[in-house]
């Protein structure tokens, strides 16, 4: 299959963008969720990720049916978007400022959702009830940002504690599939989420792992987003390198 990096999943995800703006009081939402919506992003996900695990198994995965969706073995995923816009009612004061800061503010939040819902923004992992997906989105210390989860994938191969410790421990079989936390990385090609010295990049300047780890003004919210933007742009060219070698199974 054709995969194309730049391809946005709220294209095909039906009605996603009718309304938009009339949703979230103003703010902006999307109608329907490209993570369990969108054909093409599960068709990447498995082309994608079906290959050599660091442990020395090949991960072929499969749709996973019903309400499942994919799978590999009894190991059963979904789409995670790692990437985090926060436009909640409670932050409406400071996007206000940033709407009157950035001229077509509109069109920014446009332009940045379709480039969050690419393929460098989006992950696998095993979905069931309060798994990673859910958790990283739940506890308070985290707040759905993939900068602090990656974080805490880190401190769990490392055997430290975190706030997402008893979530990653209930996936303790998928983890052992990447041996280590480097195994992890270059897996799922996060290599841009690292610096030199192995340790994970924060997208946001804030202490590790207090409450509501959030941007509280208009400033730190525009770095982050453009944090974002600029770490799935890299991640898209990584994958993009990547499909090029000779031996990927397309």
């Amino acid at each position: 299959m054709n995969l194309n990096v730049n391809f946005s999943f709220t294209a095909d995800t039906k009605g996603f963008w009718d309304g938009f703006w009339e949703r979230n009081d103003g703010l902006g939402s999307g109608k329907t969720d490209p993570d369990s919506k969108s054909a093409t992003m599960r068709a990447f996900h498995k082309v994608l990720w079906s290959k050599q695990l660091p442990n020395g198994e090949f991960m072929e995965l499969e749709d996973g049916k019903s309400r499942f969706y994919l799978r590999w073995r009894d190991m059963y995923f979904g789409s995670d978007s790692i990437t985090a816009s926060f436009r909640y009612y409670r932050n409406k004061p400071f996007l206000d400022d940033l709407s009157k800061a950035i001229p077509n503010y509109k069109g920014f939040v446009e332009d940045y959702l379709h480039l969050l819902y690419t393929i460098g923004g989006e992950m696998i992992f095993p979905q069931f009830s309060m798994g990673i997906n859910q958790s990283r989105g739940c506890n308070m210390r985290i707040c759905d940002r993939w900068d602090l989860t990656l974080e805490c994938i880190k401190r769990y191969y490392e055997g430290v504690e975190s706030p997402l410790t008893k979530a990653l421990e209930k996936n303790k079989e998928f983890f052992a599939l990447f041996v280590n936390f480097n195994g992890f990385v270059e897996f799922f090609l996060l290599q841009d989420c690292i610096d030199n010295n192995g340790n994970v990049i924060m997208w946001l300047n804030t202490e590790l792992f207090v409450s509501n780890p959030i941007p509280k003004d208009y400033e730190s919210y525009l770095a982050f987003i453009l944090k974002e933007m600029e770490f799935v742009d890299k991640r898209n060219k990584r994958i993009e390198r990547y499909l090029r070698q000779p031996n990927i199974r397309m």
